[in-house]
Order: C-alpha cells, then structure tokens, then sequence
C-alpha cells in the first residue's frame, strides 16, 4: 500500500547505511514543450538548466525559458550556426559556451562571439560536446578535441598526433576534478589527467564490433557516444552497444538482453548523485547499477510505461497520466527537483512523484541536484 510522505536526502542517506536500496526519484507528472509553446524547433538536440533559466538547443537555434516565456535566437542574432548540439555555463564567469555545427559561441554580457576554424583554435567547426572546467573550455569536435585557456587566451589541439586517438570523431566531453574525459566513436574512452597532462584510453578488449565476448572485461564497445561521471567518481560511458560503468578498479557492462537497460543504443547519459541516468532511441532509464527505473512512451502516445527493478528481484510497473513526447531521447538535466529530457520530438519537464511506498526495500524518493548537460550526438 502506498502512502503519502516526503523523503528528505538525509533520510536516503540512512537508508542506505542500513543496508536497503534507495531507487532513483520517480517522476510521474510530466509538461511538454513544442514549437506552439516557443521552441523554435521539435527537434531538440540539447538541454541545459540552472536555477532561473533553461537553455535549450534545437535543428533551429536557441531558445531560453525564464519559467514564463521563451526567447529565441539564430545565426542572425549571432550564433556560430543554427544546428546547436550543447551547452555549458562557465560558473566562474557566469558566462555561456554554445556549441554548434558551425563553430563555437561564447554568450557573455548580453553578446554573441563566435570562434572557428579561421579564428581560433578549433580544429573543427563541427562541435557536439563542450565542458567549462577550471577556467578551461574542452570542445569534442569531429576532428578531435581543442583545449582553451581563457586566462592566457591560448588554445591546444588533441588529435591522432598526440594523444591515443584510434578515431578522431569525438562525441562527448566531460570532467570530474582531476580528469577530463571524451567519447570517442569508434575510439572508445579518453582520460586525461589535468595533474599530470597525460592521456590514458580504454578499448573494448575483445575488439569485437558485434558482440560481447567476455562479461565485464572492460569497455563494452569502442563505439562510444556519452561519458559522465557520478558523485562517486564511478565514470559511465554509453555506447550504440550498451552501457559501461568504471569504478576505477572493474569494469561493469548492461546490456539490454540481461539487465533492465531498454535499448543498447545509447545517445546520451547523465549523472544525478549516484544514479546514471540513460537516454537511448527507446526511452529513458536509471540505475545506480543495481537498481533500475524505466520510462517509456506507450504504443498510442499518450501515457507513460514505467517500471521499478530493484536489485533483489522485484519487480512493479507503473501507468502515468503524461509522459515526454518521444522515447528518442537526445539529453537530460536536472533543476532542483525537475527533470527535463530533451527528444527528437520536443521537449520535456518531469516532476517527482510524491508517493513513495512504506517498504524501504521498494521504491522510495530522492532529491535531485542541478546539474548541467552536453549533447552527444544524434542517429
């Protein structure tokens, strides 16, 4: 039986001590966004929120939403190019970094500037992912990564030439505080150490393209399109072939055909507290590696499919009244208690539930934490 209550972080954090498994929040009320609400697009490729505002990037431009009302822009009001793939804020400088298939746009002040091949660093104008981290801006572009100092207005190339880069095509970029780490497809996993300014990589040992020879050997596939790491500095990278987690120590690969994952093709995932959360061409999942929520867009396109796996075995699913409009999901963020998931199709807000059951083996709330997102990459 359900019961009405709230479950405040240090109440999770208890629960875990004494040994049960705390699940993911559950988000069972859910607002859509489209282009007859301002979004310049349905297509969204990205999602980006802080406390006030939501920056969202579609095939179309930019659009920012302030809790009321939604503004727009394009190339024409000086963005780098229409197509935006992600967005980070420089929280040193209050600043924006806009990446775009056509270059690199910084928004400071009220003014768009914009950095390319011709004028900068970059090694290429195609950008699918940008991180800002100790006054640095990292962008994977389609020809490598490049490296800005902002203090000393200095840029670094990271390519084949210098750097263990079976490909060049890189998807994702993310930063925990002593590493930065890139997608690569094709190329799998990039580390960097910032300490030491050295690069490691992981590859899938049985360097099989189709399937998985040994479980939890490594790196599930070189075929990586997103990397995150979690509050306990586990790093989790999805590929188009499953989902990999890193502890530092072992390895821990979901696949769909043994694990509650809903789909292998993975287009995008991101952290929340200790929890990975998924987005793949079939919906959206989250797991803290031993537990799982699922969500799902129905047959007819109206509710919400949601399932709770938790570690021993159980298993409950849920019905939702709405849901996000599409279940190819392209990015997630989080805003205090919201979620909000980006597809190619609209967008989304999620809100937690407030139900939460009397069994602390069962599912029980969570609190999210602002966080931020960059884009990946699209089928």
């Amino acid at each position: 039986m359900f019961i009405r209550k709230s479950l405040t972080p240090m109440l999770l954090v208890a629960a875990m001590v004494a040994g049960t498994s705390a699940a993911p929040p559950h988000f069972d009320h859910w607002e859509t966004f489209s282009v007859g609400d301002g979004l310049p697009s349905n297509k969204v490729m990205c999602v980006m929120a802080m406390e006030d505002d939501v920056w969202v990037g579609t095939d179309h431009g930019l659009a920012i939403y302030d809790g009321e009302r939604w503004v727009t822009y394009t190339s024409e009001d000086g963005l780098a190019h229409d197509v935006i793939m992600a967005v980070a804020e420089d929280s040193e400088t209050g600043d924006m970094w806009i990446a775009t298939m056509g270059g690199l746009t910084r928004y400071s002040a009220g003014r768009f500037d914009h950095y390319d091949q011709l004028n900068s660093g970059l090694v290429n104008n195609v950008i699918y992912s940008v991180v800002a981290h100790r006054g640095e801006i990292w962008t994977a572009t389609a020809a490598g990564v490049s490296r800005y100092e902002i203090a000393n207005d200095y840029w670094t190339i990271y390519d084949e030439t210098n750097a263990p880069m079976h490909e060049i095509w890189c998807y994702g970029i993310t930063a925990s505080k002593d590493n930065v780490y890139v997608a690569v497809w094709g190329g799998g996993l990039l580390e960097f150490s910032l300490e030491r300014e050295h690069w490691k990589h992981y590859r899938d040992p049985d360097g099989e393209m189709e399937i998985d020879l040994f479980l939890n050997d490594g790196l599930v596939h070189d075929i990586v399109t997103s990397v995150n790491v979690d509050d306990e500095d586990r790093v989790w990278v999805a590929t188009y072939f499953g989902l990999s987690s890193y502890d530092g120590r072992k390895w821990r690969n979901f696949m769909d055909h043994d694990t509650p994952l809903i789909s292998n093709f993975i287009n995008f995932i991101k952290t929340n507290g200790r929890y990975c959360w998924i987005g793949s061409d079939n919906g959206l999942n989250a797991t803290d590696r031993d537990n799982w929520w699922s969500y799902r867009v129905d047959s007819a396109g109206s509710k919400g499919l949601v399932t709770w796996n938790s570690q021993d075995g159980a298993e409950e699913s849920f019905t939702t009244e709405t849901i996000f409009p599409h279940n190819f999901i392209l990015g997630i963020c989080f805003q205090g208690d919201d979620i909000w998931v980006a597809t190619e199709k609209g967008l989304a807000r999620g809100r937690l539930s407030t139900a939460a059951t009397d069994d602390a083996s069962r599912p029980t709330l969570g609190k999210a934490d602002q966080t931020d997102i960059h884009h990946n990459g699209s089928r």
